[in-house]
């Protein structure tokens, strides 16, 4: 098992642990932490995850959003070449089950939006460092989205899956701003 493998294997462990009371008090920790970010209060355009299994859960600031700002959410639009695309969500009801069980827009209401237009990004992960790695689920899927983001890049995470170092490799796009429950972390 690699080192990258290890520590998801650690940190999913860990984040699995937690009860369905510590998801939501420590994600509305996160969103709190969120709000108060300059760069989240002028941002215009917003992408970020929908939220599933014990990630941070982003529901909730997800439809506060809508109508306030844009908000883009990601569509898989290809699982074999592990591709996203970024869609506009204008209602919490244009969502479904889509690939791995994540909420997406129904393919009727995807409206396809370019990442060049994206002022800040809310980037899901298992880990995390000080330096702006991340330690994704292993698909890559993230690091071909950010591949060529102009917008702040920020990783969303209870403050445990920060770790003080993760092995990172040319393709690994780094952040520049890591949000816990606990504060928010300026890539070193």
């Amino acid at each position: 098992m690699s080192e990258k493998q290890e520590i998801r294997k650690k940190l999913l462990d860990l984040r699995n642990s937690l009860s369905t009371i510590e998801i939501l008090e420590k994600s509305n920790r996160v969103i709190k932490n969120i709000y108060g970010m300059d760069d989240f209060r002028k941002a215009k355009v917003i992408a970020t995850y929908i939220s599933f299994g014990t990630e941070v859960n982003t529901h909730g600031l997800i439809r506060s959003l809508i109508g306030k700002k844009e908000v883009l959410v990601p569509v898989v639009v290809d699982r074999d070449k592990k591709e996203i695309i970024l869609s506009e969500l204008k209602h919490w009801k244009e969502l479904s089950s889509g690939s791995y069980g994540i909420l997406e827009p129904k393919k009727e209401f995807i409206r396809e939006r370019d990442g060049s237009e994206v002022d800040i990004y809310l980037v899901p992960g298992v880990a995390f460092d000080a330096h702006g790695n991340r330690i994704g689920y292993g698909s890559g899927y993230y690091d071909r989205l950010l591949g060529n983001a102009s917008g702040v890049k920020v990783g969303v995470a209870y403050d445990f899956q920060v770790i003080e170092r993760i092995p990172s490799e040319g393709h690994d796009v780094k952040l520049d701003k890591i949000v816990t429950d606990t504060g928010v972390i300026e890539s070193i």
